[in-house]
């Protein structure tokens, strides 16, 4: 199935909600055990690339993957990194995160975060190895929940600071 991936990320137009709201569903049924109802619908995801762009990742038939990326002041946030879960594992969920984070720095961003569910521990992980940090919680109030949960706020530096600091292991970075 990796011979059908494009070799390219395209930004979604609104006629892709349908599309994308059943990918991102789909990525996120593991959810399902802790809340309520689907993690998304086509009403949400339109009205979404109004405030921001979807960048998606084909493969033939459909989407593979995408992310929602979207400016707030000196920071840009991601959320919604969705991968269909048989092409898991395979880098396009870093993929999509590493584009991101380029087009966030291209436009001014001096920063990136991002929101996980406390419950999706292995997402921690997977961010923090890709040089995110935790700055906080913030309510779970999307859904109605299963069992209790919060967001744990993530953050990455990005631009000329970040890499000198990646660079000096942190000492003496500006």
């Amino acid at each position: 199935m990796v011979d059908t991936l494009a070799i390219s990320v395209r930004r979604a137009t609104p006629d892709d909600a349908p599309e994308l709201a059943d990918l991102v569903n789909d990525a996120y049924a593991i959810e399902k055990s802790f809340v309520d109802g689907d993690r998304t619908d086509e009403d949400e995801i339109a009205a979404m690339t109004e405030s921001g762009v979807f960048l998606v990742l084909e493969q033939a038939g459909g989407l593979a993957a995408a992310v929602y990326l979207e400016r707030r002041g000196a920071a840009a946030y991601f959320g919604m990194l969705s991968v269909r879960p048989g092409l898991q594992g395979m880098g396009l969920g870093k993929r999509l995160v590493r584009i991101a984070e380029a087009m966030a720095e291209a436009t001014g961003a001096t920063a990136m975060t991002l929101r996980i569910i406390n419950l999706r521990e292995e997402l921690g992980r997977w961010y923090r190895g890709l040089g995110y940090r935790v700055v906080g919680t913030t309510p779970y109030t999307h859904r109605p929940m299963k069992r209790p949960c919060h967001f744990v706020d993530m953050h990455k530096d990005l631009g000329v600071s970040a890499s000198l600091s990646m660079d000096l292991g942190g000492v003496g970075a500006a």
